[in-house]
């Protein structure tokens, strides 16, 4: 069993950053490949980016590519999304997803989620 435990929403002007930080724990979690997807009011949760648990392979979405950046800290068992740019239609809910494989993770199929935290982009 992994559990994962987002942090570092908050409310932000358009055009600001926030860095999100999802803390991994449980037996082999930190060998997991990780990926953040989020969810507005409204609407279908979508994928924003993924990484392999050795960290060299990143995958993005379309919408994020160039602001976005997916990172992690094995040693801490932590996977972070740098957000710069934000836009207004950034704003949702963000999930940190792990699996066992990048794969599942991307299709958003992975076995193990986090609660969510809020991000809030003011124009």
């Amino acid at each position: 069993q992994v559990q994962l435990v987002e942090s570092g929403g908050g409310l932000v002007q358009a055009g600001g950053s926030l860095r999100l930080s999802c803390a991994a724990s449980g037996r082999t979690s930190g060998t997991y490949p990780m990926g953040w997807f989020r969810q507005a009011p409204g609407k279908e949760r979508e994928f924003v980016a993924a990484i392999s648990w050795t960290g060299y392979n990143t995958d993005y979405a379309d919408s994020v590519k160039g602001r976005f950046t997916i990172s992690r800290d094995n040693a801490k068992n932590t996977v972070y999304l740098q957000m710069n740019s934000l836009k207004p239609e950034d704003t949702a809910v963000y999930y940190c997803a792990a699996d066992r494989t990048l794969g599942t993770v991307i299709r958003g199929a992975a076995n193990f989620w986090g609660q969510g935290t809020q991000v809030t982009v003011s124009s």
